[in-house]
């Protein structure tokens, strides 16, 4: 559906200390995904991931039908976005700031997601 929340990610400096915080405070597991990048397993839908510079704080994913029309809509409304990338096998992302500088990101499935 879009506009709701399909994705989280949280960054941290350590993400096995992340993971083992999490674990403790919800009873979250998690799968490795690839690399340090940690997919929770019993919780929400999203992952625990490596910072990185502009990367220090939840990332929330926000579902679109359209990624194109989305990121033009936010353009016109006075937002920012990063180029669109495709994840194989996932769907298309892109990174944004809405019109205040409040960092976000879209989500488009893959097709029969």
């Amino acid at each position: 559906m879009p506009g709701q929340i399909d994705w989280l990610e949280i960054p941290a400096a350590d993400t096995a200390k992340a993971r083992a915080f999490y674990g403790g405070l919800f009873a979250w597991r998690t799968d490795e995904f690839g690399g340090d990048y940690h997919v929770i397993a019993h919780g929400p839908a999203g992952a625990i991931t490596p910072a990185e510079a502009g990367f220090t704080h939840p990332r929330v994913y926000f579902g679109t039908d359209d990624i194109e029309a989305s990121v033009e809509r936010l353009r016109e409304l006075g937002g920012r976005s990063e180029d669109v990338q495709a994840v194989p096998g996932v769907g298309r992302i892109a990174h944004c700031h809405d019109d205040q500088g409040t960092p976000f990101s879209l989500f488009e499935p893959a097709p029969g997601s």
